[in-house]
């Protein structure tokens, strides 16, 4: 990943007049409509593209405001202030942001636009991780500072379908690799009918590729592109995550992007975070110690002091602390190294490449709210300008550093009381979230596990 402010190809992406020719000519008639609901998922609506063009563009598409206050399983789940019975269940208005307007490759004559959300009032969703984002993106570039982000996501392949996959609970299913293939370029070459699909299928659709790996888990892979300014990069992740499922998909094969699938390693999602000026010239290389700036000191110190009470919004889900093993390229560690992959905070590129690789969040990280959560300490870093700690130079892992919550319940407790959440986002955001949290908490609690009937059915 390079750190040169170069934007994002514009192959693929689709202006308004663009558009309006492709669907007289039938080339395009039907255009998704987007919005990244609280788990970080695509939801919408299919609109004939007759329709979106007269309509819809304009006014926008209504959608029920459950969906930012349901389970992984769509159900309703009474508690939340934005969302219930006592309000009707009424529609919210997905806008479209005509920035995101691009071709589907992989589906025939479809393009997709991703939206913000507003009440029918015209406020806008504070709720929203879109939104969410913006709001951190405004602060930060009131300070003069502009945010950039490439998210790196792995994910494992097996060569059931997602039907099988379903039919079997998940279990037995075949990886689609058979070893460790970490940088294999023969066993990955087996893999390349579905990788090069995704990779091509991103490319025509405006994403820049810059490269496909093997990973160490069976059937692990990582895709990365290039980086963006920070609410661009959160769109094509979201973006790229359902597009790879349904690539997968059509040809038989299934992914998944759980942070922990099995005990062997799990799937991360380092973010790599650098800041320019408001006119694109780098301000982390200085002249300080390690080729720092003073406001890469600070950055990184902010990132730092938050990391502990923000975790929840890089790791929001029961899975996510699974991947958190002492030892397994997962950190447990808040410290920060230069080129340290024991640190939470790696520090990586020099020059105007300098960036922070925040490697805490897994593959089931909503990116919006990762984003908002790293620009809220950066904020916090700068505006107090709080002192670097010392670098880590050794383990992290066999040090005496804070560590990184082990558990859902206490970031819900670490999030619940936090000065910064609550000062960066608000009361109503990080109330929704901990309830969000809540519910996730209450849902495992009352399962019972296949671990447990195994463990003792017949021994206790």
């Amino acid at each position: 990943m390079t750190n040169q402010t170069t934007g994002t190809s514009s192959q693929g992406q689709l202006g308004v007049d663009e558009l309006r020719d492709l669907v007289a000519s039938g080339d395009i008639d039907t255009v998704v409509v987007a919005i990244t609901d609280s788990m970080g998922r695509l939801q919408g609506k299919r609109c004939g593209a007759r329709s979106f063009l007269e309509d819809v563009l304009g006014h926008g598409a209504e959608g029920c405001n459950y969906l930012l206050s349901v389970d992984v399983e769509m159900n309703t789940i009474d508690g939340y202030s934005m969302s219930s019975w006592a309000n009707g269940y009424g529609d919210m208005v997905m806008r479209p942001d005509v920035s995101t307007l691009r071709r589907v490759p992989w589906l025939e004559g479809t393009a997709m636009i991703q939206c913000d959300i507003f009440w029918l009032d015209g406020r806008p969703v504070s709720q929203s991780p879109r939104q969410i984002l913006r709001a951190q993106i405004e602060r930060l570039e009131a300070l003069g500072y502009r945010a950039h982000i490439g998210t790196e996501l792995e994910f494992i392949m097996f060569d059931d379908s997602y039907e099988e996959a379903w039919d079997k609970k998940y279990e037995g299913l075949t990886p689609s690799t058979r070893y460790n293939v970490d940088y294999s370029l023969l066993a990955t070459a087996r893999l390349e009918p579905v990788i090069r699909s995704i990779r091509t299928g991103m490319e025509k659709a405006g994403l820049v590729v810059e490269s496909s790996k093997g990973e160490c888990n069976l059937g692990q892979q990582e895709i990365t592109f290039r980086y963006a300014e920070a609410l661009t990069a959160c769109d094509n992740h979201v973006f790229y995550k359902n597009g790879a499922k349904e690539i997968a998909a059509q040809q038989g094969k299934s992914i998944t992007f759980m942070a922990k699938y099995n005990e062997r390693e799990g799937s991360s999602c380092h973010i790599h975070f650098s800041l320019t000026d408001l006119d694109g010239n780098p301000v982390l290389a200085g002249d300080g110690e390690h080729g720092f700036s003073p406001v890469m000191e600070h950055f990184i110190a902010g990132q730092l002091a938050g990391l502990k009470e923000l975790a929840y919004f890089v790791a929001p889900n029961i899975n996510s602390y699974k991947r958190f093993v002492e030892g397994s390229f997962a950190p447990t560690a808040i410290a920060w190294g230069l080129d340290n992959r024991s640190c939470a905070l790696r520090i990586v590129g020099r020059g105007p490449s300098l960036r922070v690789e925040n490697r805490v969040g897994g593959g089931d990280v909503n990116p919006y709210l990762a984003a908002a959560a790293l620009i809220a300490a950066a904020i916090h870093g700068i505006e107090n300008e709080l002192p670097l700690e010392p670098i880590m130079t050794g383990n992290a892992y066999q040090s005496d550093a804070d560590r990184i919550p082990t558990n859902l319940r206490d970031s819900r407790a670490l999030l619940t009381n936090s000065e910064i959440a609550r000062k960066s986002f608000g009361d109503e955001v990080v109330d929704h979230y901990v309830f969000a949290a809540d519910v996730e908490l209450k849902a495992f609690d009352s399962a019972v596990t296949d671990w447990e009937r195994k463990r003792v059915f017949e021994r206790l």
